[in-house]
């Protein structure tokens, strides 16, 4: 059963700005791991901005927003083997994830050179 659909748009240079202005917005929005993920890629912010958008989009499916006890460092999105993004839970995050008894949630994500877009389905 469908339990929610989540999608967000965001422009990249939003994002690019976020990050080079505001210390400590990287740190804070993003996991160590999809810093790492990003910082390698030749187009980094695109990176970055679909990461943020497949968090906005998660929040949207569960239907609650940025003022939650979710810390957004602490939803990451890695890729499995096959290269398919996917979310990692972490910390205070993950536990509160897996109380929601979740089955599954798909992300897609997508980026242009001026925007950034993700969609989210949640299964219970």
């Amino acid at each position: 059963m469908i339990l929610g659909i989540g999608i967000d748009m965001i422009e990249v240079q939003r994002v690019e700005e976020k990050i080079m202005k505001e210390n400590g917005f990287r740190e804070h929005v993003f996991s160590k791991n999809e810093i790492i993920y990003c910082n390698a890629m030749k187009h980094q912010f695109q990176h970055y901005a679909a990461r943020f958008a497949a968090k906005e989009a998660l929040l949207k499916a569960f239907g609650i927003g940025l003022q939650t006890n979710f810390e957004l460092n602490e939803i990451e999105i890695i890729n499995n083997e096959a290269g398919k993004p996917i979310f990692n839970f972490i910390g205070n995050t993950g536990e509160l994830i897996l109380q929601k008894e979740i089955t599954s949630i798909h992300v897609s994500l997508t980026h242009l050179k001026d925007v950034a877009s993700a969609v989210v389905v949640i299964e219970k």
